[in-house]
């Protein structure tokens, strides 16, 4: 491998191994890792990390540190440090599953936050002093700015804020990204805040590299690693009902005059169902669409191809490997249609709101009334984690929740009485989708949506279950506004624990 990524001189200087850099960091350390739905994430360091403390766990020495990220990583980070037992505190999000496990015994302290807060709450000193900055970066020109990978994140804070730097360059990474990335330099803390500049999606208002202070980068690290690119399931029957429902009731909003012919800029959340939605807008009538969202999904390369997306903004890829192999054989073409900026800026409520966002997003649950749960299954054990979703849902110009209206074979229903644990509250959730219909809840108060909810979206199997207690909830609940038995509310998550089904 060679330097040829690394054209300024005091960089190339620090090149060392993975683990040498590993070396620097110190038990109970606050390390700030890039990385953002398995994109752009170290590969190398946490491996050698993890090394270092199951070594010094065999020797009986205590070895753990803080995990801080943009989002979700790969199993070269969060699951090694996970597996070796080296995680004391995570934040904001994880999809691991070792670490979720661990997290879910209690042996990992976990903060579950709004992606657009974490850049402010690290410059207030909420989450401590930030000891040291992990970045994988794609190059570093010659006057010493690095080009961003695959995601951008919160990397502009660690490098701002990081007392050491370590970078891993990767040269898997295409070299076409240079150009791609606008780093917004101009936020601040209050009282010296003022408006970002961004009033539509294409607009570029920073710089296409990251800023970092020389002296403080102690390591950099050559490599040549793939990201982690899951691939996505061809739509099934599910989630193209899902995707059918909302596409109908887009083209109505655009007959009824509230949306425009090439609709608002789309937001979606990861996963089959959000990728279906966007297959299927391949079809629709809609042109000279954009995106304002957190990640780049298969389906919006699609759109692009198929001229049908103008412009894509976000912090980060979360590709296929097919897909991923597609982006980077043809970046040069695909970088005048994509701009990946940090997470502060494409999660911002101030910019969603102003933008008029369509927020499409997924959940564990919802009840009766319009609650959703995208976060702890029965209530306390975390699934994955908020992510953006709240940023975009209380904003948004448009709210949708989609899911499955049955999990675990049927055994679980999707529509329950009431959600045991809250993340968007019902006045931030505007429309439900599952593949038995849609609920518009807009207007609506309470019982309304009630109403519509169980006959639009809950499954057959569940509905008439639903039915019967809400009816005997508008003659036994303590007040009729949103009604409610205290004692049977949470009874079906109860059945579930105890005997492996919601039903009775």
């Amino acid at each position: 491998m060679t330097s040829s990524r690394i054209a300024e001189a005091r960089f190339k200087a620090k090149i060392t191994s993975a683990e040498q850099a590993a070396s620097m960091i110190a038990p109970g350390a606050t390390i700030g890792m890039s990385g953002f739905t398995g994109s752009g994430y170290p590969k190398a360091v946490p491996m050698a990390l993890a090394e270092r403390m199951t070594s010094a766990h065999e020797a009986g020495e205590p070895f753990q540190v803080r995990v801080l990220t943009g989002a979700s990583t790969g199993p070269e980070l969060d699951g090694a440090l996970a597996r070796a037992d080296g995680i004391e505190f995570r934040a904001p999000y994880n999809s691991d599953p070792i670490a979720r496990d661990k997290i879910n015994r209690g042996e990992i302290d976990y903060f579950d936050m709004h992606l657009s807060q974490v850049a402010p709450m690290v410059w207030e000193g909420f989450l401590g002093k930030l000891d040291v900055a992990v970045v994988e970066v794609s190059g570093v020109r010659s006057d010493g700015t690095l080009v961003p990978s695959s995601s951008v994140g919160n990397n502009k804070t660690w490098l701002d804020r990081a007392e050491k730097v370590i970078l891993e360059v990767n040269s898997w990474q295409s070299e076409a990204l240079d150009g791609m990335h606008d780093i917004y330099y101009g936020t601040a803390l209050p009282p010296s805040r003022v408006p970002i500049p961004l009033i539509r999606p294409d607009d570029r208002i920073g710089e296409t590299g990251f800023r970092v202070d020389p002296d403080k980068v102690v390591a950099v690290i050559e490599t040549e690693t793939p990201d982690r690119n899951l691939p996505f399931s061809a739509p099934d029957q599910t989630a193209q009902a899902i995707a059918g429902h909302l596409i109908e009731f887009l083209r109505h909003e655009v007959s009824q005059g509230r949306l425009p012919a090439s609709l608002l800029p789309l937001q979606s959340g990861v996963g089959n169902i959000a990728n279906a939605v966007l297959s299927g807008l391949l079809t629709a009538p809609f042109e000279n669409m954009t995106a304002f969202t957190e990640v780049i999904q298969d389906g919006m390369l699609d759109l692009i191809d198929a001229g049908k997306l103008r412009m894509a903004s976000a912090t980060a890829f979360s590709l296929s490997p097919e897909a991923a192999e597609r982006l980077n054989a043809d970046m040069g073409r695909y970088r005048d249609r994509m701009i990946l900026r940090p997470q502060e800026i494409s999660n911002h409520p101030e910019l969603v709101r102003r933008l008029g966002c369509i927020a499409m997003n997924g959940l564990i649950e919802a009840d009766i009334y319009g609650n959703v749960n995208s976060t702890c299954v029965m209530g306390s054990r975390i699934q994955n984690g908020i992510g953006g979703s709240g940023d975009f849902a209380r904003n948004a110009y448009l709210s949708v929740f989609m899911t499955p209206s049955t999990a675990k074979g049927g055994k679980i229903s999707a529509i329950v009485p009431q959600v045991p644990h809250v993340d968007h509250i019902s006045q931030d959730v505007q429309v439900l989708v599952t593949e038995q219909g849609l609920a518009d809840l807009r207007g609506l108060s309470p019982k309304q949506k009630a109403r519509t909810i169980i006959a639009k979206c809950a499954h057959p199997d569940f509905r008439p279950a639903l039915e019967d207690y809400f009816s005997r909830a508008l003659s036994g609940s303590y007040g009729l506004h949103a009604p409610s038995l205290l004692g049977e509310a949470l009874s079906w998550h109860q059945r579930f624990v105890e005997t492996g089904r919601m039903a009775g």
